[in-house]
C-alpha cells in the first residue's frame, strides 16, 4: 500500500484546479518580478496571477515560496536525437532506431532542466517525428517539440555524411540539388510530419571536409525552399555560418539564422530590416574546445570551432547592440542534454542583462515559433508550463541552473520541494 501511495505521488498528475504559491514569480514582458504571487491553474492552462489571487476552495497547493517562478524555457535550436559521443566516425554506428531510444532518454532530462518547448533541428530518419508524437501521445515524457525531420543541404555538404568511401554511394536523406529538388524535398519532409524545415545554407564545424564560412545552398535554391515551406504553412530555419550565405539567407525569405558566427554589419542590418531571428549559439564553444577531443570529435572539428567562436560571441554581441532579434538557442547535442541553461550565463557575459536573456528563451523564442501566445508567459489563457529556480535570476543568472519544480500543461515532472508536500484546503 506504501508502495502504491508514493508512486501516485512522484508520478506527473493533472487537476482541475492547482495553486502555485511563490516566492516571486517573472514577469518576462516587463522584466519584473511579481512577490509572493499565486498562479492558479485549470487544467492545462493558466487561469489567474497575482499577488492578490483567492486560492478557491478544494484548489490543489504547490508550495514552491522559496523560489522564483517563471515560464517554461523554450530551445529552438536542439538535436534530441542526438549526442557529443555519436559525432565523427562513431556516428557511422548508430542506427535510426538507436538515436530514437536516445531523444526518449534525453527529451527527459531537457524537460526536468526546465526546457518544457524545444525546436529540433534536424534528426535522421524522421526520428524526432516519431519522439515528438510519443511525447504527445502521453507515451515518453519530454518538451513540446516543434521538429524538421533531416535538413536539407546540397550533396558533400554540412547536413550530408562524408564520412564513407566513394563505394557506399551513400546521400542524407536531406540532400536536394537545385531549385526544384529542393521544393520536392520541402514536400517530402512535411509529407513525413515535419513542423519546420531546416536546411545548411554554409558549410559547418562538425562536418568533414567543408569550411564554416564557405557557401553551400545558393539564392535561388534558398528562394525557392522559403517560397515552397511558406506556402505550405511551414517556417524555414538556416544553418548558416558564412558572412555571404547569412545574407542570402534573410534575402531569400528565410525566417531564422542558426550559429550566425559570421555575420557582419551589413547581415545585421539585413535581419533587421526583414524582422529575421538570429539565434547564436554561444556556449557550446567552451564545450567543443575542453571537451569535444574527449568525446570523439574531428580534429578539424576542434579547429574549425577555434577559429570562429570567438567571433561568433563578439558578433552576438554587436547584433544585440544593434537591437536585432535574438531568440535562445543552443545547439543541445554538441554538448550533454540538460545543460541548456548555461548558455543564459554566456549570454550575459556577451552584453545582455538576465532579463533580456530569459526573455529570449520565452517570449522571442515562442514568437520565432509562433507559439507566443499560448505560451511562454505566466498568463490567463497560456498553457499551464511554469518552472520555479532557487534564487533570483535578475541578479544571478546561474540560479538557471537550479530548477527545483517543472510543470509543462498542469502536469509536475518535477519537484524537489517534497518535504512541502501537497495538500487542500
Amino acid at each position: 500500500m506504501r508502495l502504491a501511495i508514493a508512486a501516485i505521488l512522484l508520478s506527473p498528475f493533472l487537476t482541475a484546479a492547482t495553486a502555485l504559491q511563490c516566492g516571486r514569480v517573472l514577469d518576462v514582458g516587463k522584466g519584473e518580478l511579481i512577490p509572493n504571487a499565486i498562479i492558479l491553474i485549470d487544467g492545462s492552462t493558466i487561469s489567474a496571477v497575482g499577488s492578490n489571487v483567492t486560492i478557491p476552495a478544494g484548489a490543489e497547493r504547490i508550495d514552491l515560496s522559496q523560489s522564483t517562478c517563471l515560464p517554461g524555457l523554450i530551445d529552438v535550436h536542439d538535436h534530441l536525437t542526438s549526442d557529443p559521443k555519436d559525432t565523427g566516425y562513431q556516428g557511422l554506428g548508430i542506427s535510426v532506431p538507436r538515436s530514437t531510444v536516445t531523444g526518449v532518454r534525453n527529451a527527459r532530462v531537457t524537460l526536468r532542466a526546465g526546457f518544457t518547448t524545444v525546436r529540433n533541428v534536424g534528426a535522421a530518419g524522421y526520428s524526432d517525428v516519431a519522439l515528438r508524437d510519443g511525447i504527445n501521445d502521453g507515451d515518453i515524457e519530454g518538451p513540446r517539440m516543434f521538429v524538421s525531420g533531416p535538413a536539407l543541404g546540397i550533396t558533400g555538404g554540412h547536413c550530408d555524411n562524408n564520412l564513407l568511401a566513394p563505394e557506399f554511394n551513400f546521400k542524407e536523406t536531406g540532400v536536394a540539388d537545385g531549385p526544384w529538388a529542393a521544393r520536392a524535398k520541402v514536400r517530402e519532409v512535411i509529407k513525413y510530419g515535419a513542423d519546420l524545415i531546416k536546411i545548411c545554407a554554409s558549410g559547418g564545424v562538425l562536418s568533414k571536409g567543408d569550411q564554416p564560412g564557405t557557401p553551400q545552398y545558393s539564392l535561388e535554391e534558398m528562394t525557392a525552399i522559403a517560397e515552397e515551406a511558406h506556402k505550405l504553412g511551414r517556417k524555414v530555419a538556416a544553418h548558416a555560418h558564412g558572412t555571404q550565405s547569412i545574407k542570402d539567407a534573410i534575402r531569400a525569405g528565410i525566417d531564422s539564422i542558426e550559429h550566425a558566427s559570421l555575420i557582419d554589419d551589413e547581415g545585421i542590418a539585413l535581419a533587421k530590416q526583414h524582422g529575421t531571428y538570429l539565434v547564436f549559439d554561444i556556449y557550446n564553444d567552451d564545450y567543443i574546445l575542453a571537451e569535444g577531443a574527449k568525446a570523439g570529435m574531428l580534429p578539424e572539428s576542434i579547429e574549425k570551432e577555434r577559429q570562429i567562436g570567438k567571433t561568433q560571441r563578439a558578433n552576438f554581441r554587436k547584433a544585440y547592440l544593434a537591437g536585432a532579434k535574438l531568440a535562445f538557442g543552443t545547439d543541445g547535442g554538441v554538448y550533454p542534454h540538460g545543460d541548456n541553461w548555461k548558455q543564459f550565463a554566456t549570454m550575459v557575459e556577451f552584453g545582455m542583462k538576465p532579463a533580456e536573456a530569459i526573455r529570449a528563451a520565452t517570449i522571442e523564442a515562442a514568437t520565432l515559433i509562433g507559439i507566443e501566445k499560448k505560451t511562454a508567459a505566466i498568463e490567463p489563457q497560456h498553457f499551464a508550463d511554469v518552472i520555479a529556480v532557487d534564487g533570483n535570476p535578475l541578479t544571478g543568472i546561474e540560479a538557471m541552473g537550479r530548477v527545483k519544480f517543472v510543470m509543462k500543461e498542469g502536469k509536475v515532472y518535477r519537484n524537489d520541494f517534497v518535504q512541502t508536500d501537497h495538500h487542500r484546503n
